[in-house]
């Protein structure tokens, strides 16, 4: 059975690593994996692309999007692309170096990779630490000085031998980060059409387009074209071209593979109009729910209506309600009866807390 290298954010006991761990468990029928460490992304990008080994990047979180760096990276590749995903649940805990007598943190250095940091703002604002990034979480424990506090995996704690200051110090429950495994493009053709062959489930498809033309609609019309195709489009991004001012990349997630005809005639026909397309990765389906977005979960401010009642002045929903300050319309359901004693038939369009929200 074929040996084979799996590249990784280093060191042990990053997020990345416990991906690497699970890809390679996966993937075990094809070969056994060398989980090797590395100390930076270009770093795995160009070992794939030289033909080395596999490589697991970060591609998306639910709480801090996507990783920005990581998928500018894919973007630049010649000869790289995604085939699999792994997703990885993500719990912060706050370590200090062992035997360290900890009294007063205030104004202490915090260290752990950019997401990290970002992920756990209220534990570090409630101790008054000074943010510090690293290459990654595991890395900023590794590194740990006395007087400093380190942000990681719980697995760290007993690989640097650190002292647990803080269990779960990120700020939402429930986060995960989903990584990408990513291999030279020839290989993703042939494990593609390996999974093809192996299994009746979907896929799904990430593609960037670059539109050559512009103008009015141009991007309306590339828009018109995926959905006449009857896909169903589940991300959808922009990117800048960098140095170009006011020229974008759009990074799109479609539930459907490149190589069904409805979806290569789309892109052929883009193509056709002169724009520019590159598959940036294509794997099975992943199981994701679908919940519906509740008017409690948008943020402050703005203004949102039921449609059912588009043109009834009771339809009108704020998520701050400044005709009324301290009485929240936060909720679709209350929207309309927190309004009505004070708007005296106005038409909601005329509301000051609407021309305010929409600056119109």
């Amino acid at each position: 059975m074929a040996r084979m290298k799996l590249f990784y954010l280093g060191p042990e006991g990053t997020f990345t690593h416990q991906a690497a761990m699970m890809a390679a468990e996966r993937f075990t029928p094809l070969g056994d994996f060398d989980l090797v460490a590395l100390p930076d992304v270009p770093a795995i990008m160009q070992a794939v692309q030289h033909g080395d080994g596999w490589g697991v990047i970060a591609w998306e979180n639910n709480v801090e999007g996507y990783v920005v760096p990581n998928l500018d990276a894919l973007i630049d590749a010649d000869d790289a692309a995604g085939f699999a995903r792994v997703s990885v649940d993500v719990a912060f805990n706050a370590f200090t170096v062992h035997g360290q007598d900890v009294r007063d943190l205030d104004g202490a250095q915090v260290s752990a990779h950019p997401h990290g940091l970002a992920q756990c703002k209220r534990f570090i604002a409630d101790h008054g630490l000074r943010p510090t990034p690293a290459s990654s979480n595991a890395a900023a424990c590794r590194d740990l000085k006395p007087g400093q506090v380190a942000l990681g995996p719980g697995i760290c704690g007993e690989l640097y031998g650190l002292d647990v200051l803080d269990e779960h110090v990120q700020d939402f429950e429930g986060a995960h980060t989903e990584f990408l495994i990513i291999a030279p493009r020839h290989e993703v053709q042939d494990l593609s059409a390996m999974a093809r062959r192996d299994s009746d489930g979907e896929f799904e498809t990430i593609v960037i387009f670059i539109l050559l033309a512009t103008g009015p609609g141009v991007l309306a019309d590339m828009l018109d074209v995926l959905r006449d195709a009857g896909l169903n489009m589940t991300s959808f991004i922009s990117r800048p071209v960098k140095g170009h001012d006011g020229t974008y990349s759009f990074i799109a997630t479609f539930d459907a593979a490149p190589w069904e005809p409805r979806f290569r005639d789309a892109l052929s026909q883009i193509i056709g109009n002169g724009d520019w397309i590159k598959t940036l990765a294509v794997y099975p389906r992943r199981e994701r729910p679908n919940p519906p977005v509740d008017a409690w979960m948008l943020p402050k401010g703005g203004v949102h209506i039921d449609p059912r009642l588009a043109d009834d002045r009771n339809g009108l929903d704020t998520g701050d309600d400044y005709d009324n300050p301290g009485n929240s319309a936060a909720h679709a359901d209350n929207g309309a009866s927190d309004h009505d004693s004070s708007d005296n038939g106005q038409d909601w369009r005329q509301r000051e807390c609407v021309r305010r929200e929409l600056l119109w």
